[in-house]
């Protein structure tokens, strides 16, 4: 849910096994059409909430920088959890005495990338558990410069795209524009992300 530029995906299914399938969605059209490049026949996107577009009961479903941006937080993890075995979620912590006596911080996230809402690590575990969530485990993720990615090609890519954005009208540019660019600070992350999602995963199927 809110696959983003489908990279963790992509990842995910270089490291598992071949008859795995993989379904990506997120409501933006400029994210699906990033996508599109790394679909393959086990793994697809789709334009929309996946809530709505879909009935299946999935094994596992990552929720990775969502749940700041929905309305209703509420009834997005109500609904899930009853429909998916393991939910992996990555949440930002916005929250912290600086960001509070400062407050510039804030704004910038919300007028930069769209959060409404904003957590501690604290606050982010007590919603789950609020909700019946049974938490296995937490850790941190550390932010794109802290886990350079060698993986340059896919930077090439994004790269390009926005040079490619920039030849566009102004309206292209502020629809797509700012996607593009976080998605570019994000990307150099994301494989090791995926590796430590699958140590998460492989550690609930060896639990009694």
């Amino acid at each position: 849910m809110g696959c983003g530029a489908g990279e963790v995906l992509k990842q995910l299914q270089q490291r598992l096994d071949k008859d795995c399938d993989f379904l990506g969605c997120d409501i933006s059209p400029q994210a699906i059409e990033l996508c599109r490049s790394r679909a393959n026949e086990r793994l697809h996107f789709e334009l929309g909430d996946v809530t709505k577009i879909s009935e299946r009961f999935f094994d596992v479903i990552l929720v990775l920088d969502v749940i700041e941006h929905l309305e209703d937080y509420y009834s997005f993890l109500r609904t899930i959890k009853e429909r998916v075995l393991y939910k992996i979620f990555q949440i930002p912590l916005d929250l912290s005495v600086q960001t509070v006596l400062r407050a510039n911080p804030l704004i910038r996230d919300r007028q930069r990338f769209g959060h409404i809402h904003y957590f501690t690590k604290e606050t982010a575990l007590q919603l789950l558990s609020d909700l019946g969530y049974n938490i296995i485990d937490w850790f941190y993720t550390a932010v794109a410069l802290n886990l350079p990615s060698t993986n340059l090609k896919n930077v090439d890519q994004l790269r390009a795209k926005l040079t490619a954005l920039l030849a566009k009208s102004a309206a292209e540019r502020d629809a797509t524009g700012l996607y593009l660019r976080s998605q570019l600070e994000l990307l150099h992350s994301l494989p090791r992300l995926a590796d430590r999602i699958l140590e998460q995963l492989r550690g609930c199927v060896s639990s009694p």
